[in-house]
């Protein structure tokens, strides 16, 4: 099911939306100082191009423990990065979802744009996983 899903969501903005982050990918790729997010949005270009099945979940509850980018540094890049990109892409995911939430069959994907305009907004310090292994870091936070 995922993968029909993922199908449709290319013709429902998710190509264009994909190449987006590959574009912000590339310019920050292209300065020494935008490279902390370069990874970023090659992570969530992908992301983006197949999002049903899979989640963005904060590396800290995934791995259990903060590293640079769920520190003060990250929240430092997230929001340098909020200024300058953050707010276009988010912008464009939910100009995406306004589109598609006219119509009902739109409704899942104009949801899955207004995620990934959440992810836009602050994208340093996630990784994407399989829904099934961010259900789990969920339960095991809970648990402890």
């Amino acid at each position: 099911m995922s993968l029909i899903l993922n199908i449709i969501w290319l013709i429902c903005g998710g190509l264009l939306m994909g190449l987006a982050w590959c574009l912000a990918g590339v310019l920050v790729a292209l300065t020494v100082v935008g490279l902390p997010w370069a990874g970023a949005c090659f992570r969530i270009a992908g992301f983006t191009f197949m999002p049903f099945g899979r989640e963005a979940i904060s590396r800290h509850l995934l791995t259990g423990r903060e590293d640079l980018g769920t520190g003060p540094l990250g929240a430092l890049l997230n929001i340098i990065w909020l200024v300058f990109l953050g707010l276009p892409l988010a912008v464009g995911h939910l100009l995406h979802a306004l589109v598609l939430a006219i119509t009902i069959i739109g409704i899942p994907f104009a949801w899955q744009h207004v995620k990934l305009a959440g992810l836009s907004l602050w994208p340093v310090g996630t990784e994407v996983v399989d829904a099934s292994v961010a259900e789990a870091a969920r339960r095991r936070a809970a648990f402890l």
